[in-house]
């Protein structure tokens, strides 16, 4: 079943290139506490998401009941998350959507199986480590609705290594990877490992996104000459790092931002948090982009608990959605499958 486009308004704005990150408070600005307040209601999360244009009667009534279906379900992941940092679960962009609408939509990634990772974990990482404090990950974008996640966190890794190289930070085209990856599926989906291996093959060169914008649907190939300036992928790794997250960690300090497949299907309905729990599908559906990691686990106002170790993950739906288009996942355990198949760009 696909949904109607017209009516699923997905709100895009660019998030600043570095945001606060103290605390890990679920953001509560005047969006989240009107509709994640006591008196959450339909009409109100209509008007707050857009979702203002005239629909069939039946239309309605159908969003109205995963509207509905959703405030239970949040109702039930939050019960779980007692701890002061814990992720929160509640209303945001996706609450008229089934689960299943949501999943066809968005969660459109496939998973090569990787080879363990063979090295050892490196000695002496910092206790946290951010790639977006050296300002070299572009803002977080947003995929809307196509399943195009495959293709943004490959780029996401590119243009990050290419600034870590001493380039200027520029954003690159996701459409052109969308279009001419042929080895996808474009919006219907696609592997992170298929696409570096076709960008390592061709050496076929990225240009800007403003010379190639995104268009959320899968178009023709767009050629350029050889001469043309752009970024190519020389190498690629590829490795499960499933009980060597810290390895991992060193991965990250060395080769840049990582770019990782999850089970994202709760991540419907994230507002923000350290996850820890639910994600509970066992299928890889959903690739990201792994920025940082934070083992002192920093909480500003919690007292007498335990900090929790996390990884600082930039999605693709947008700034609006989770901790300002990132979600952060608890270290230790593969919570979320982020350790399953990880992969580092080489330019």
């Amino acid at each position: 079943m696909r949904v109607d486009h017209s009516y699923v308004v997905v709100i895009a704005t660019l998030s600043t290139l570095v945001s606060p990150r103290c605390c890990l408070n679920v953001r509560r600005d005047d969006t989240q506490t009107k509709l994640n307040g006591s008196a959450v209601d339909f009409d109100s999360f209509r008007e707050q998401f857009l979702r203002i244009s005239e629909v069939g009667r039946e239309e309605f009534r159908l969003r109205q009941l995963h509207f509905q279906s959703a405030t239970k379900r949040h109702a039930y992941l939050n019960s779980f998350s007692t701890a002061p940092q814990s992720a929160k679960y509640g209303i945001n962009q996706f609450s008229d959507l089934s689960q299943k609408e949501f999943r066809d939509l968005y969660l459109r990634a496939s998973a090569d199986r990787a080879p363990l990772f063979p090295g050892l974990k490196t000695q002496g990482l910092p206790a946290k480590f951010d790639w977006r404090d050296k300002a070299v990950v572009a803002p977080v974008q947003n995929q809307e609705a196509c399943g195009s996640c495959w293709a943004f966190s490959v780029v996401g890794a590119m243009q990050s290594v290419h600034a870590i190289g001493g380039s200027q930070l520029v954003q690159l085209s996701v459409q052109q990877v969308l279009d001419c990856s042929f080895q996808n599926e474009g919006c219907n989906g696609g592997s992170p490992v298929r696409a570096l291996n076709w960008l390592k093959q061709t050496r076929v060169k990225l240009v800007p996104q403003s010379e190639y914008p995104y268009k959320a649907e899968t178009g023709i190939c767009h050629f350029f000459s050889q001469s043309h300036g752009g970024v190519s992928v020389k190498n690629f790794t590829a490795h499960d790092f499933s009980g060597q997250e810290e390895a991992m960690m060193g991965q990250l300090v060395k080769h840049g931002p990582l770019v990782a497949i999850v089970d994202a299907v709760s991540w419907q309905d994230y507002l923000g948090g350290i996850i820890q729990h639910h994600c509970s599908s066992q299928w890889s559906n959903h690739a990201v982009l792994v920025v940082g990691y934070n083992t002192t686990g920093t909480c500003c106002h919690c007292t007498g608990t335990r900090d929790i170790p996390y990884w600082i993950v930039q999605n693709s739906w947008g700034s609006t959605w989770g901790n300002e288009g990132y979600v952060y996942i608890k270290i230790g355990g593969n919570v979320c499958g982020i350790a399953d198949s990880v992969a580092a760009v080489f330019l």
